[in-house]
């Protein structure tokens, strides 16, 4: 597919000066750097929803009943030490 971009001339040299030291053409430079942008935006995605996922972070309601388990625990081993 055939598309048309606007950049700043100073990135359209440097874009050239690489796509000839890697021996390819521009379009492919362009082709391969979408491909590696959109790997890293899913990448951030997807950790981003593993650390929700795994977010061991309890809330108001996981506290109390910590608590409450907690002090049931201290009365049963009291006498136990």
């Amino acid at each position: 597919m055939k598309t048309a971009i606007s950049i700043q001339e100073s990135l359209f040299r440097e874009t050239k000066v690489l796509a000839n030291k890697l021996h390819v053409t521009r379009s492919e430079l362009f082709a391969r750097a979408m491909r590696d942008f959109i790997r890293k935006q899913q990448n951030r995605q997807l950790l981003q929803q593993l650390n929700m996922a795994y977010d061991d972070t309890p809330n108001a309601e996981e506290r109390k009943w910590q608590g409450k388990v907690k002090n049931r625990q201290r009365k049963l081993v009291e006498g136990e030490w």
